[in-house]
């Protein structure tokens, strides 16, 4: 089993059966994202990467919030007329975690949102290769209420799943949604009631476990990465990922399910995923 308790400062971190749960841990301040917050993610997320036991990280945060966004307080006020280095090194942190590292993570991401959601909370949000949230979660881009546009790739990240009207009224007038709202508008993948939320995302996570854990990357990955890109494009890079995924796979699943679906018919694609020898 992982130990990580008390190893961090404002993110508590358990590994139980194979699932990683990262909640972010500021209750009194919403978890908003100070300059420590963002320097301790970006060690849980290289730390947990590399542990055999976490097959699937979940991201939430501790008590009535998610997180709230940045800390206007830390990351803003306080390090105004810091050197432009310090100030360069901030914004660093903030992205290295909060999209470059989860975008592309090697294991499922999770997000289980639980409450407040606001602001720069959107980037590890969208970030996350899913997500579902409560249905009592508010959801909002305030910046326009700060008097300051959206940061980061905040814009990016709901104009790839909130669709270009509801992104521009969110972002223009600042009003806040529900969790139901984020479900139909495809910002989540699911809302529930808050009641039910770990168990809806533990089965979620269960399900991803069973998965082959190269073929699932490779095939997030291509996903991801296949909506940039042009047709042609996609085609060099999406069967040179099969081949990847073939190459590295120490389970040989293509192999295993090939076998299983036309020698010995024991399963059927589609309804179920072949049975894997671990």
């Amino acid at each position: 089993m992982s130990h990580y308790e008390g190893r961090w400062q404002t993110v508590k971190v358990a590994v139980e059966d194979n699932i990683a749960w990262v909640t972010l841990n500021r209750p009194e301040k919403r978890n908003a994202m100070s300059p420590t917050l963002n320097r301790e993610m970006i060690d849980v997320l290289e730390t947990l990467e590399l542990d055999d036991e976490a097959g699937v990280l979940v991201l939430t945060g501790a008590g009535e919030s998610w997180t709230a966004g940045m800390d206007l307080k830390e990351y803003f006020r306080e390090t105004d007329g810091k050197s432009e280095i310090m100030q360069e090194r901030m914004r660093r942190d903030c992205s290295q975690w909060q999209w470059r590292l989860l975008r592309f993570y090697s294991k499922p991401t999770i997000a289980m949102v639980n409450g407040w959601c606001f602001g720069g909370a959107f980037s590890p949000l969208v970030a996350c290769d899913l997500a579902i949230c409560a249905d009592e979660a508010v959801f909002g881009l305030s910046e326009i209420n700060w008097g300051i546009p959206p940061g980061n790739l905040v814009s990016k990240a709901v104009a790839d799943t909130m669709g270009h009207r509801q992104a521009l009224y969110y972002v223009m007038t600042g009003d806040t949604w529900t969790g139901t709202e984020a479900a139909r508008m495809g910002l989540v993948n699911k809302s529930v009631p808050l009641a039910e939320l770990r168990n809806e995302v533990e089965a979620l996570a269960r399900k991803l476990l069973e998965k082959n854990p190269v073929v699932l990357r490779f095939a997030k990955h291509g996903f991801k990465r296949c909506r940039e890109l042009t047709w042609e494009q996609n085609e060099d890079y999406l069967y040179a990922k099969v081949d990847q995924s073939n190459g590295r796979d120490p389970e040989q699943g293509r192999a295993q399910g090939l076998k299983q679906f036309l020698d010995d018919k024991t399963i059927k694609p589609g309804l179920q995923t072949y049975k894997r020898n671990t």
